[in-house]
């Protein structure tokens, strides 16, 4: 995405209501989370992806079976049991 530039307004309560071509742009929905970031001066306004929608519709970038996420959780649990006191 390009680098685009809007004016919003500061309301009551010190709500800040996004333009329809941010809320466009940015594909949000009415409910979702955004992440907010102060850099000197500067507000920063990231969508957050919901990780359960993101793990459904994501890119994919490994894939196990579940025989090897059963032998992974044994090889983790043995792990910890030795470290116990």
């Amino acid at each position: 995405m390009s680098n685009l530039i809007f004016k919003a307004k500061v309301g009551k309560k010190y709500a800040i209501y996004l333009p329809q071509r941010v809320v466009k742009a940015l594909d949000l929905k009415e409910g979702e989370r955004i992440l907010m970031r102060i850099s000197g001066n500067t507000l920063i306004i990231e969508k957050l992806e919901d990780p359960i929608q993101l793990a459904l519709t994501g890119k994919k970038f490994a894939s196990l079976t579940p025989e090897q996420v059963k032998a992974i959780s044994l090889e983790e649990q043995e792990k910890y049991i030795k470290d116990s006191p």
